[in-house]
């Protein structure tokens, strides 16, 4: 079996707020990798995959880019179900690009899964 990689926008903050496709591929997940703004009850939709928490936080140790990036390659070859969780969306203001580029580098199928920003959602209200 081959692994695939999403990188899903997790929505401005409000966990309602995802997309259908986003808590469809979380729900389907076997290992997810979530960043610091991704909401944690989005994490409930997806209770028997390997959760693991990259988030950068401010003068705070985090994952490395470039350990992000092998592990979504890693995880994807081992033919696994893998979810790169981002808040909002995973380009906008994010390394989904890099990550994106990473894997396409690396042979591993992708599929980006937009989400809705923060400044986006507040000017809809």
């Amino acid at each position: 079996m081959r692994g695939k990689v999403w990188l899903v926008g997790a929505g401005p903050g409000d966990p309602g707020l995802i997309t259908v496709r986003g808590r469809e591929v979380l729900e389907a997940a076997e290992v997810v990798l979530h960043d610091a703004l991704s909401h944690p009850a989005l994490l409930e939709l997806c209770p028997g995959a390997e959760i693991h928490d990259v988030g950068k936080r401010y003068d705070q140790p985090s994952a490395s880019q470039e350990r992000i990036n092998a592990e979504l390659v890693a995880f994807a070859r081992q033919g696994r179900r893998v979810v790169r969780l981002k808040g909002g969306d995973p380009l906008l203001f994010a390394r989904g690009a890099e990550e994106a580029l990473a894997l396409a580098a690396a042979g591993v199928p992708f599929e980006i899964v937009p989400g809705i920003a923060s400044p986006v959602a507040s000017t809809s209200s």
